[in-house]
C-alpha cells in the first residue's frame, strides 16, 4: 500500500525558507522592473538567509531521524553545519552588492564612452541572487541527508547553480566562461562517480540508507567487494567537491575565473557542506570498515597538504594563490575526518567556521584593489598597498595570518585543535606533514604581507576602491570573528563540542 510520507516541516523549515526565497527571486526577475530589481533581490536573499538562520537556532537542541521519512537526519552536527553555512552565506552576500563585478567593461559596448558607461551601469545581473539561494538550499540538505538518493539530489542542487554563477563575470568574460565550462565538465564526471558508487552500495546492502549500509558492512562474512567499490567511487565525488589532490585541478582556474564575490562564497560555504556530508557518510555509513579506507584518506590528506602549499609558492596571481591555499586547508580538514572521533568533528566544525570567515573577508578585499580596467590580481602590483590603504591592508594581513596559523587568530586555534585530534587518533604522519606544510604556506602568506607593507608602490594606477556600507560591514564582521575566535575560542569551541552528535 502507498502511504503518505511523514514530513516534519518544523525541522525542514530552514531549507524550505531558503528555497522559498529563491523561488520568490525568480518571480521578481520575471515581473519587477530593472529599476527596483536589484534592491528587492538583495533584501529577499538576506532576509531568507537570516530567517533560516534564526530557525536553525530555535531548533538547535532537536534530534530526529525522521524529518523526511528516513532520508534526513536532524542532529547537533547537522544543525551546526547548517548554521555555519547560513552565517557564511549571509556575509558573502554582502559582497555581491558590488554589482560592477557582473557588468561588462565599457570598452566592450558600442557607442561613445559616456554612452557605454551608462549602459554598463544599468546592467544588473540580479539573477545571481536566486541562484545563490538555490545553491544554499542544496548545501543545507547535503550535511543532513541520510540516504544515497537524497545525498545525490543535494549534491546536484548545490552544484548546478555554482556552475552557472561561475560564468557570470563580465569583465573577464572569456576567462569566466572557460572556468565555468571546466567546472561543469569535471563536476559532471565527479557526480557520475558519486552516483556510480551509490549504485555499488545499493547492490551491496539492498538499501539506500546509510544506517542499513553500516549494519550490512558490520555483518561478518559478507562480501565487501561492492562495498569497497562504492566507498571508492563516492570518495571521488566528495574529494572533488572539497578540492583535494588529485581531484583539485579545477580549483585554481575556477577561483581565478569566477567573479570574486562568487569565489569567496564558493570557497567557504561549499567546504562546510561537503565536509559535513563527508563526516556523516564515513562515520554513519562506513565506520565499520574504517581500517580499509583510512589509509587511503591519510595518503590523500598528506598529498593535499603538501601539494597545495608547494604549488602556492610559485603563484603570482592573488586569487590563484588563495586557491592553492584552500587546497592545503582541505588537507588539514581531512585530518578531522580521518580522526573519526568527537574531538575530530569538534575541531573540524571550528576550523570550517574560522576558515570560512577569513576566506570571505580575504576575497572581499581582493574586490577592492583595482585600476581603470577592474580588479588587479597581480601580486607585484600590490606593492605599497599598506601606504595607500592601511586599514584594508591590515585586514588582509590578518586573514593571511589566520590562514597561516599565527597565534591570536582563529586559524591558530583551528589548526592546533585539528592536529591534536589527529595525533590522538594515532595519525602522527598527518601531524608532521601538516606542520611542515603550514610552515611552507606561511612563507607565501608573509610574502604578500611584505609586498603590501615593506615595498614602495611601483604602479600608481592601482587604487583601493572605497567600499560600500554593506561591503564594509562584511569586512568588519570577518575581521572581528577572525580576531575574537583567536583570543576567545571557547565562544565557538564549546558550542561545537556540545553539538557533535550524529544520528546513527
Amino acid at each position: 500500500m502507498l502511504t503518505t510520507p511523514a514530513l516534519n516541516y518544523n525541522l525542514l523549515a530552514p531549507i524550505l525558507i531558503v528555497l522559498g526565497g529563491a523561488l520568490l527571486g525568480v518571480l521578481v526577475e520575471g515581473f519587477i522592473g530593472k529599476a527596483y530589481r536589484a534592491r528587492i533581490q538583495i533584501v529577499i536573499a538576506l532576509a531568507s538567509i537570516a530567517a533560516a538562520l534564526g530557525w536553525v537556532i530555535s531548533i538547535h537542541n532537536v534530534t530526529s531521524q525522521s524529518a523526511a521519512v528516513d532520508s534526513v537526519s536532524i542532529d547537533g552536527g547537522g544543525l551546526f553545519m547548517q548554521g555555519a553555512i547560513l552565517a557564511l552565506a549571509f556575509v558573502a552576500l554582502l559582497f555581491f552588492t558590488q554589482n560592477d563585478h557582473f557588468a561588462p567593461q565599457a570598452s566592450a559596448l558600442p557607442g561613445s564612452v559616456e554612452e557605454a558607461e551608462a549602459i554598463r551601469a544599468g546592467v544588473q545581473m540580479t539573477e545571481i541572487y536566486p541562484l545563490v539561494l538555490f545553491a544554499v538550499s542544496g548545501m543545507l540538505l547535503f550535511p543532513v541527508a541520510h540516504d544515497l538518493i537524497t545525498l545525490f539530489v543535494a549534491l546536484e542542487v548545490l552544484s548546478i547553480p555554482l556552475y552557472i554563477i561561475t560564468g557570470l563575470a563580465r569583465r573577464r568574460r572569456l576567462l569566466s566562461q572557460e572556468a565555468a565550462l571546466k567546472y561543469f565538465l569535471l563536476g559532471a564526471y565527479s557526480s557520475a562517480f558519486f552516483l556510480f558508487g551509490g549504485a555499488f552500495l545499493y547492490g551491496f546492502s539492498g538499501s539506500l540508507s546509510l544506517g542499513v549500509i553500516r549494519t550490512a558492512a558490520a555483518t561478518p562474512g559478507s562480501n565487501h567487494i561492492f562495498l569497497f567499490l562504492g566507498v571508492l567511487f563516492m570518495s571521488v565525488g566528495l574529494l572533488f567537491k572539497v578540492g583535494a589532490v588529485p581531484f583539485h585541478s579545477w580549483t585554481p582556474d575556477v577561483y581565478q575565473g569566477a567573479p570574486t564575490p562568487v569565489t569567496g562564497f564558493m570557497a567557504a560555504c561549499t567546504k562546510v557542506a561537503a565536509f559535513g556530508a563527508m563526516f556523516r557518510i564515513f562515520i554513519v555509513g562506513f565506520g565499520a570498515i574504517q581500517t580499509d579506507w583510512r589509509p587511503l584518506f591519510v595518503g590523500v590528506a598528506i598529498v593535499t597538504m603538501a601539494g597545495g602549499a608547494i604549488a602556492a609558492i610559485v603563484q603570482r596571481d592573488v586569487k590563484r594563490t588563495l586557491a592553492y591555499s584552500s587546497i592545503t586547508h582541505a588537507g588539514f580538514l581531512l585530518a578531522g575526518v580521518i580522526a573519526l572521533s568527537k574531538a575530530g568533528l569538534t575541531s573540524m566544525m571550528f576550523y570550517l567556521v574560522a576558515y570560512g570567515f577569513a576566506t570571505i573577508g580575504a576575497f572581499g578585499i581582493v574586490t577592492l584593489v583595482r585600476d581603470s580596467t577592474g580588479e588587479v590580481n597581480d601580486l607585484n602590483r600590490w606593492a605599497g598597498l599598506g601606504k595607500k590603504s592601511p586599514g584594508i591592508a591590515t585586514a588582509f594581513a590578518l586573514f593571511l595570518m589566520s590562514f597561516g596559523g599565527i597565534p591570536l587568530t582563529a586559524g591558530f586555534i583551528a589548526k592546533f585543535s585539528i592536529f591534536t585530534a589527529a595525533y590522538a587518533s594515532g595519525n602522527i604522519a598527518i601531524v608532521v606533514v601538516g606542520v611542515l606544510s603550514s610552515a611552507i604556506a606561511l612563507f607565501f602568506y608573509l610574502r604578500v604581507v611584505l609586498i603590501m607593507f615593506f615595498k614602495e608602490p611601483t604602479d600608481e594606477t592601482v587604487t583601493v576602491a572605497v567600499p560600500s556600507f554593506l561591503v564594509s560591514t562584511g569586512i568588519v564582521i570577518c575581521f572581528a570573528i577572525t580576531l575574537v575566535l583567536g583570543v576567545y575560542p571557547n565562544l565557538l569551541f564549546n558550542l561545537a563540542n556540545t553539538m557533535t552528535t550524529l544520528v546513527p
